[in-house]
């Protein structure tokens, strides 16, 4: 589906190379300050073309509001935000089927009236609305005190031991390649060697919220880790979520994953956050934090294995086997353009949760 939430409502439309891609949000109460510059702030961090790290495909990325906003505030009507495509090679998607990528399986579901150019309707490209609407989640959310940071945590075999201080989180999150210290230079590096093979690489990425308060969550199907979780695994390339320490769980006694309580200004807080903040699927009020895996991007430039589906379709006399190398402008490694997005996902749930308490 195209939509998601139950009061805080999203809903994403366009193709990668359609005229355009957007968003309409709703279920945002009026009067709430909607500040333009921000939202595109928020979409300049997730722009292709920046720097040698990512595509070089440019796009404005200028996002439109054309209705829910008047005199800089929410009229409580739907906000409706369009962004163009102005950089578009169509001719480079006219290929075999590209491994990796949701060509076969979009056939299946689709049959030949799937567009696959850019990806259609698959492409990160649709990850620009989703920071739209998580910008303006993130307005809602500050006015309550909270706040969602991100990092780079890993790219190929190199993780960061960056701690998840509010201040310096904030500080990280903001920069044109959101990682910390001495890891930086290490993830980069691993970028560009895999760039001057042909190839890519992948790796996580850490969000945290501060300032969410206890009680914020329902049990089981609608518990803060699935709400989030349905957004992480909508977000292409996020192949894995845990929250708090999550797989390492697996590997402790319960009197190490356990997270003691104590007293703190009269009020009950951890002594350690192991459990992410979250415990039962309720928010105890400890910071929210999460871990997603994004695989490598899957348009490289060496040659692959792949089916030529000559008529279009996905089964049938006119497929053969064949090799192709991808052609086109991609990143080697999504997870930098991909911090934001994750930022804007977690905000968009976290909002929806709270209006549904």
């Amino acid at each position: 589906m195209n939509s998601w939430g139950k009061i805080f409502r999203v809903s994403i439309f366009g193709e990668s190379h359609g005229p355009a891609v957007g968003v309409m949000i709703d279920g945002l109460p009026p009067d709430l300050a909607i500040d333009e510059a921000f939202i595109a702030k928020e979409m300049a961090r997730r722009a292709p073309g920046r720097d040698k790290f990512s595509t070089s495909r440019k796009e404005g990325d200028e996002p439109r509001i054309v209705s829910g906003v008047r005199g800089g505030v929410s009229t409580g009507a739907p906000i409706v935000c369009l962004i163009k495509n102005t950089n578009q090679r169509s001719g480079d998607y006219d290929t075999p089927l590209r491994p990796g990528h949701a060509d076969w399986t979009g056939l299946l579901k689709y049959g030949t009236a799937f567009e696959r150019a850019g990806g259609g309707r698959f492409s990160g490209r649709l990850t620009a609305p989703l920071v739209v609407a998580g910008a303006v989640a993130k307005l809602a959310l500050a006015g309550m005190g909270i706040e969602v940071f991100a990092h780079i945590k890993s790219i190929a075999d190199m993780e960061s031991d960056m701690d998840l201080i509010q201040d310096e989180l904030r500080r990280i999150s903001a920069k044109d390649f959101p990682a910390a210290g001495e890891a930086e230079q290490g993830f980069k590096d691993r970028i560009l060697a895999a760039k001057r093979d042909g190839d890519s690489v992948g790796g996580t990425i850490e969000v945290a919220a501060f300032g969410v308060q206890g009680g914020i969550g329902e049990p089981f199907f609608e518990s803060v880790e699935s709400t989030l979780s349905s957004l992480y695994f909508s977000v292409p390339a996020v192949k894995g979520v845990e929250f708090g320490k999550g797989f390492a769980m697996a590997g402790l006694r319960g009197s190490e994953a356990n997270d003691p309580l104590m007293l703190a200004g009269g009020r009950i807080i951890s002594a350690k956050n192991d459990n992410g903040g979250i415990l039962g699927g309720i928010s105890n009020g400890m910071p929210i934090v999460a871990r997603v895996a994004v695989k490598p991007t899957s348009s490289i430039a060496k040659p692959q294995r792949t089916v030529d589906p000559h008529d279009g379709g996905a089964e049938g006399a006119h497929l053969t086997e064949t090799k192709f190398t991808v052609r086109g402008r991609h990143d080697p490694c999504i997870v930098p353009r991909a911090v934001p997005v994750i930022e804007a996902v977690t905000a968009i749930g976290l909002l929806d949760l709270i209006y549904r308490k």
